[in-house]
């Protein structure tokens, strides 16, 4: 018997959290996908089963803006997420990881969400 591997190990978390939460209308699901590269931040209602915003640091609009780390666009990822949120009429959200753990390029998201208005 062999021991699982990280994305295994990655998918087991993700499933154990999602299991817990979800998103509704009132106040959707901020999903965080993470890779070497990029990171991937969406708002979703699983309610009614549709993706309401949807961001990633590929994008021509962040990266054009910033060439600096990972973290630093991460960040702006979260800033962006959350005026184009407000925009929506979003204020409150419930975070959901991914699986990954609270540190780094998922942090920086995060606490920069938080400060452009969002509530989780």
């Amino acid at each position: 018997m062999s021991k699982p591997g990280k994305l295994q190990r990655l998918l087991k978390r993700h499933r154990s959290i999602r299991k817990k939460i979800s998103g509704t209308a009132s106040r959707p699901r901020l999903f965080v996908r993470r890779s070497n590269r990029h990171m991937v931040a969406c708002l979703i209602d699983d309610l009614a089963g549709k993706t309401l915003l949807s961001l990633t640091t590929d994008s021509r609009e962040i990266a054009e803006t910033l060439s600096g780390s990972k973290s630093e666009k991460a960040a702006l990822l979260g800033a962006r997420l959350a005026e184009k949120a407000r925009e929506l009429g979003v204020e409150k959200v419930v975070f959901d990881r991914g699986g990954h753990p609270f540190h780094g390029r998922v942090k920086a998201l995060a606490e920069k969400a938080r400060e452009g208005g969002l509530v989780f």
